[in-house]
């Protein structure tokens, strides 16, 4: 089996940081100037100012994985003999081996579409991590029954592209 090598976007992380940085904004002024946003759904200030620090802290997490991704020299996702190394998220593991690997199916959640990887011992890829990796990972596991997945959101590759790839290779393997 040929090396496949697909590089992270500079371009789409560039976007994911700025995206990021508006955000972490717009929820710095909601803490700030709570009593500014006046609707029936955030009438309430203290509900107005605990939107924003939720919004801070996911958008600083989100930008502060983009900033660090602008500068990753490392391959975003690497197919060859051995199975898929991942480093295209943030609830990446690295090595998924084939031989580990039961499925591949692709989940929609709004516009955003995602690879979900079944494998047969899920907890092998959850104990290589720790912290907040791991609960990430654990959310995944709890909400769609695996808790690998890939996205083309940091890829320079199209979804589409990338879902037909890995299932080629992957009944290749079989």
């Amino acid at each position: 089996m040929n090396r496949i090598e697909i590089p992270l976007s500079k371009t789409k992380t560039t976007l994911i940081f700025i995206g990021a940085l508006v955000f972490v904004i717009l929820g710095a002024l909601f803490i700030v100037y709570p009593n500014s946003i006046t609707s029936p759904i955030f009438g309430n200030p203290q509900v107005v100012r605990i939107i924003g620090v939720v919004t801070v802290l996911f958008f600083g997490f989100v930008g502060i994985y983009g900033f660090r991704k602008l500068f990753d020299k490392a391959v975003g996702l690497t197919i060859d003999e051995h199975g898929i190394t991942d480093n295209s998220n943030a609830a990446s593991v690295g090595l998924i081996d084939w031989s580990d690997i039961t499925a591949i199916k692709t989940e929609q959640v709004m516009s955003s579409k995602f690879l979900l990887i079944f494998v047969n011992n899920p907890n092998k890829y959850l104990d290589r991590i720790t912290g907040f990796k791991q609960k990430l990972m654990k959310a995944n596991m709890k909400m769609y029954g695996t808790p690998l997945s890939i996205t083309t959101n940091t890829l320079k590759y199209k979804f589409n592209d990338l879902e037909r790839l890995l299932q080629e290779k992957l009944t290749e393997r079989k």
